[in-house]
């Protein structure tokens, strides 16, 4: 496990003083990213949260070169940057060993990113693939995605008269990312520090492309006080809504098992997001959301057993 003692004596290369919200998952995220790094790093950032708030011009929060990708082709950019590196080094042009990293929220790696994200995977780049996952398109206007869990209010899919919120269920990217039998997967979220670093040395040491796909509460779009994103992080785990879990070559590892797994309902109920759902009527969609969860978490125990 990452010794976060040692950890905070190191150079912090993400910097306050960003135009983040307050409370935003997303910072927290890349601090910890970052400070897991040993060697050089080079970033590459799909539009969004974190890339429009973190470098507008001239000002940034990144100490590492830094590139901006559009929406849908981080993955792309980084897969170029590192096979732009691999030819210096043959050449004796370059000598150290670097380590690339992309970020990207859950818009642009789900969604529009999922082509350049999937191609990346399948040639083998030796790549570190993070998904910041706030479960919408926060950055344009809380619109929803295929990460958004079911029954949430976003603007594209409005709970009212006739709607109670988006109506299917989350993708699973995490199973689409073991399904490219990639040598390292991991899921976590931002509450965890040590497992959240700790995963992110073990894939910037792994040959070959590497995914982390990170929960991070959004206070803005899930409605919630912004001092509540580490516990409601945490929150996720205790319900079982996000199990925290790595895929070794294969392998599956559970990495947190809640000591009394929490009902979904105080997850709903500590996001206005949801709010909706405790209206009368709607008891049936609750009912189904814990059991969608509950057989999610079955299968992910199973999966670690085999």
């Amino acid at each position: 496990m990452a010794n976060l003692k040692e950890l905070s004596k190191k150079e912090e290369l993400f910097t306050g003083g960003h135009r983040l919200c307050s409370g935003c998952g997303a910072g927290i995220i890349a601090r910890q990213v970052l400070l897991a790094c040993d060697k050089p790093v080079v970033v590459a950032n799909a539009t969004g949260c974190l890339e429009v708030a973190t470098t507008i011009f001239p000002f940034t929060a990144w100490k590492v070169p830094w590139f901006h990708s559009a929406f849908e082709n981080a993955a792309a950019t980084i897969s170029g940057i590192e096979t732009a590196y691999n030819s210096l080094k043959k050449k004796g042009k370059v000598r150290e060993d670097i380590n690339f990293i992309a970020f990207g929220g859950d818009g642009g790696t789900y969604d529009i990113g999922l082509q350049a994200l999937s191609g990346a995977m399948e040639r083998g780049h030796r790549i570190l693939y993070i998904c910041y996952n706030n479960e919408a398109y926060m950055n344009t206007g809380i619109q929803r995605s295929s990460a958004t869990p079911k029954g949430a209010n976003t603007t594209t899919a409005p709970s009212g008269k006739k709607s109670t919120g988006k109506v299917q269920v989350r993708k699973d990217l995490t199973a689409i990312m073991v399904a490219h039998n990639i040598p390292y997967i991991a899921q976590t979220t931002l509450s965890f520090q040590n497992d959240l670093i700790t995963k992110v040395q073990k894939a910037l040491s792994t040959a070959g492309p590497t995914f982390m796909n990170i929960m991070q509460p959004c206070r803005l779009g899930w409605i919630y006080p912004p001092e509540e994103t580490v516990r409601l992080g945490r929150l996720a785990a205790d319900t079982c809504i996000w199990p925290i879990y790595e895929v070794t070559n294969g392998e599956y590892k559970l990495n947190y098992k809640p000591k009394e797994k929490k009902p979904v309902t105080d997850w709903l109920k500590s996001q206005g997001r949801f709010k909706h759902l405790f209206s009368p009527g709607n008891e049936g969609i609750i009912k189904q959301i814990q059991e969608d969860v509950d057989k999610n978490w079955e299968k992910i125990l199973s999966l670690c057993k085999a």
